[in-house]
């Protein structure tokens, strides 16, 4: 059974929330947003929730497996009292990440979805998987919302700031104050990548002092671009993984240069959780713990995080899932449905943004 804790909050902090962050809802301020770390085996669907009541989707999982990707969600959703989800974004165009849109729609109400524009990856099945989008969002009427670098989503109680869409990026740093990167010096570079990864939707979340980034599959080439030789995005509390571990991404110039506290990673015991990655994350500056929604067996028990830190163990598809609640102060904390355990993080003064 979760243990749930009172937030409380004097007024000198609900002013600073309300400066710091600003697309945080008033309803918002003093509240929390949680995040759902939902097991898709390798895919991703993360669910946001903020303390004004709205709900943010990122992907929708895999095709087929008799609807068992939206099973997930739609639990995560009873959980967090949700009916429907106001915007669903998809962040390119694979399999493992929209290829659960046909069955989300089916049982669920969506108010919007936010994606990049149309298919670039010369592939028949992908322009298979963007037209079959397109026909389901039509036949349902559910907007489409284009994504470009440097839009703030509308989702209110958070700040959502697009950094990377349709292989653009943004082009000034988010924070003043930026300076150059040290970790570009000696940093590997690598061929663009032409598949829709490179396309990636990725966004970086403000809530009051704590911040987190999502890229998506966004590919090592364009990190390179993002960080080097300044590193745009700044320091962030939380990194959820991107491309799901694989060492197509978490470039090093990248991974130290956020400074992230937490790593979140969504692979699959086959898919996903490079041993480089692993190791990446593990030896990065600041970071406190890596969690994974799975044991990868490519890592083995020399490169995975420790036990408490796994959703799933090796050999599980359980379907466990892993749950963030932010207090905006700074604080957070990680929940493992596996266990029912809960790991705190206070809030730290490099944390204030």
């Amino acid at each position: 059974m979760k243990k749930w804790k009172q937030s409380i909050v004097f007024l000198g902090v609900l002013l600073s929330l309300s400066v710091t962050c600003p697309g945080q809802s008033s309803k918002g301020v003093g509240g929390k947003l949680k995040a759902y770390f939902v097991d898709v085996e390798g895919g991703q669907a993360t669910l946001f929730v903020t303390p004004a009541g709205q709900s943010l989707l990122v992907d929708t999982g895999w095709g087929g497996n008799e609807g068992r990707d939206t099973e997930r969600i739609e639990a995560a959703m009873k959980d967090a009292g949700l009916s429907k989800i106001d915007y669903v974004l998809i962040t390119h165009y694979h399999e493992d990440h929209v290829g659960g849109v046909i069955s989300l729609l089916e049982k669920v109400p969506v108010g919007a979805f936010i994606d990049h524009g149309p298919n670039r990856e010369d592939d028949p099945a992908g322009e298979q998987r963007y037209s079959a989008y397109e026909k389901v969002a039509a036949q349902k009427g559910v907007k489409r919302i284009l994504a470009r670098p440097g839009d703030v989503l509308p989702i209110v109680g958070m700040k959502a700031v697009v950094v990377s869409s349709d292989g653009n990026l943004i082009r000034h740093p988010l924070e003043s104050g930026a300076t150059t990167n040290p970790f570009c010096k000696g940093g590997e570079s690598r061929p663009a990548d032409a598949t829709e990864n490179a396309r990636s939707v990725g966004i970086e979340i403000t809530f009051g002092k704590l911040k987190m980034l999502d890229l998506g599959d966004l590919t090592w080439d364009k990190e390179m671009e993002l960080v080097c030789p300044v590193n745009k995005l700044g320091k962030v509390d939380v990194y959820i993984v991107s491309h799901h571990g694989w060492n197509h991404s978490s470039s090093p110039a990248l991974v130290n240069a956020i400074g992230a506290r937490v790593a979140i990673m969504d692979n699959g015991a086959k898919k996903g959780g490079s041993t480089s990655v692993l190791d990446t994350i593990a030896d990065a500056p600041g970071m406190e713990t890596m969690w994974q929604l799975h044991f990868s067996e490519e890592g083995g028990p020399e490169h995975n995080a420790e036990e408490e830190y796994l959703a799933n163990l090796q050999g599980g598809e359980d379907g466990h899932f892993l749950e963030l609640t932010s207090m905006g102060d700074g604080s957070f904390d990680v929940l493992n449905s596996r266990t029912g355990e809960t790991k705190h993080y206070e809030g730290a003064a490099s944390a204030i943004h």
